[in-house]
């Protein structure tokens, strides 16, 4: 397949995601996004949502592999089972 853009005339961010994703997808991304400033969050996860998660998938010993999995720490991991704790006793 023969190439759209010249490469090495692109803006290194764009470079760098032809680099990474290829071009055709690159070009979906400027297409969107040209002109806008983006800035990407930390971490995957929402906050929020992987805390639901977590409550749901926590078994009793898994509070580091769930935190390695959604990209928190097992502190904050076990934080969310606790507050978690605290509502059900306030009840």
């Amino acid at each position: 397949m023969a190439k759209l853009i010249d490469s090495s005339a692109l803006q290194p961010v764009y470079q760098k995601l032809e680099e990474l994703i290829g071009e055709d997808s690159m070009l979906k991304v400027f297409d969107y996004y040209h002109g806008s400033q983006v800035s990407l969050p930390s971490h995957l996860y929402n906050r929020n949502t992987a805390a639901i998660q977590i409550r749901k998938r926590y078994n009793g010993t898994n509070q580091a592999e769930l935190g390695r999995y959604y990209g928190y720490s097992q502190r904050w991991v076990v934080n969310v089972l606790a507050e978690d704790k605290s509502a059900k006793k306030e009840e």
